[in-house]
């Protein structure tokens, strides 16, 4: 990748982070799973959180992404970490400084609408943590998931971590306005394998992607896009969000990428694990491995027809799924065809 990305300094214990909503906020409505997160932040992380005005209240993007400037612009503050994602951060970008944001370049952890901020990041060559809303994953629940809180701790303070595929998957929680959702694990599912495709090598390229439905976006506005040559090599990772876009909308979005010359230009594929049932699809355990087994049909449908050299894994538990891993955004992973392993670099 030709596209120069600069590390971002990682916490140590004690440090202030931001913890922010760029996007929705869904802290105004369900206060008490956001001050759970916060207390987690604290005893899980060993980290002080610092919230700001836009935190739990719904504001104008300007409002919002002043709060963004603000935090990336305070020395005492760390690391910067999104409550949840939503659909209008896009809106957000114009108003944003980047300067100011690789003056001191910090972590920003966030996934889904949070793609947006992650890109503009990488564009302007800062790298991210795409992962890590808190609402979702910090929050809820009688603690968070393993995998989420080792890779979260990782990215935060520093090091390697090993994804390795979990046993059980869940796609919703339980009802944030429901008491026990602070207590009681939601119900899951068995998960299935991650399916792996492609030459049996290795490769290590730093990643580009994010939400799939906001990439869409992204390309189609093309105002934060830079030249294919800028994603040579690159690990890309894709994973779509709980609107459970069809399979074949995935095949077309995944055919605009590849017509884009980014598939071409990709050394791997890392396909999140998708959502397929919730609340208005309620799916049977094999209605669900039917669905899923749908979108990788497409997923490598598009790989045939645009680079065959791909190492591709597909229901890599990443983004919109639970237990989630914590990635970096635009920084080092390595996928290994070989052994079958992922591991992800947090310099």
């Amino acid at each position: 990748m030709s596209h120069e990305i600069v590390s971002p300094g990682r916490c140590s214990p004690g440090d202030k982070v931001a913890v922010l909503s760029p996007s929705w906020a869904a802290p105004a409505l369900y206060p008490q799973i956001h001050e759970q997160a916060l207390r987690r932040i604290r005893d899980d992380l060993g980290l002080e959180p610092v919230e700001y005005p836009t935190t739990r209240r719904l504001a104008s993007p300007e409002e919002r992404a002043a709060d963004v400037m603000a935090a990336l612009a305070d020395p005492e503050i760390r690391a910067v970490i999104a409550t949840i994602g939503g659909d209008d951060q896009i809106s957000l970008l114009r108003h944003l400084d980047p300067d100011i944001a690789r003056a001191d370049p910090k972590p920003f952890v966030g996934y889904s609408d949070n793609t947006n901020l992650l890109n503009w990041l990488w564009f302007h060559g800062i790298e991210g943590v795409h992962g890590g809303n808190t609402q979702v994953n910090l929050g809820p629940g009688p603690a968070p998931d393993a995998q989420h809180l080792t890779s979260l701790r990782t990215a935060l303070f520093g090091g390697d971590v090993h994804l390795a595929p979990v046993t059980r998957t869940r796609d919703m929680g339980l009802p944030w306005d429901d008491p026990a959702a602070l207590t009681d694990p939601p119900p899951d599912l068995p998960a299935e394998p991650w399916t792996w495709s492609g030459p049996e090598r290795v490769v290590t390229g730093r990643t580009w992607g994010g939400c799939f439905e906001i990439v869409r976006w992204t390309l189609e506005v093309g105002r934060f896009v830079r030249p294919v040559e800028d994603y040579a090599g690159c690990v890309l990772m894709l994973e779509p969000t709980e609107e459970m876009p069809s399979p074949e909308e995935v095949f077309r979005g995944l055919r605009n990428v590849g017509e884009r010359g980014i598939l071409e230009a990709a050394s791997a594929l890392l396909w999140g694990r998708p959502f397929a049932s919730g609340p208005g699809h309620t799916r049977t355990e094999a209605e669900v491995s039917a669905f899923r087994a749908e979108y990788r049909e497409q997923v490598l449908r598009v790989v045939e027809a645009y680079n065959v050299d791909l190492v591709v894994a597909l229901d890599v538990d990443f983004g919109h799924t639970s237990p989630q891993w914590v990635l970096p955004y635009g920084g080092w992973v390595a996928v290994d065809g070989v052994q079958r392993t992922i591991t992800a670099h947090f310099a």
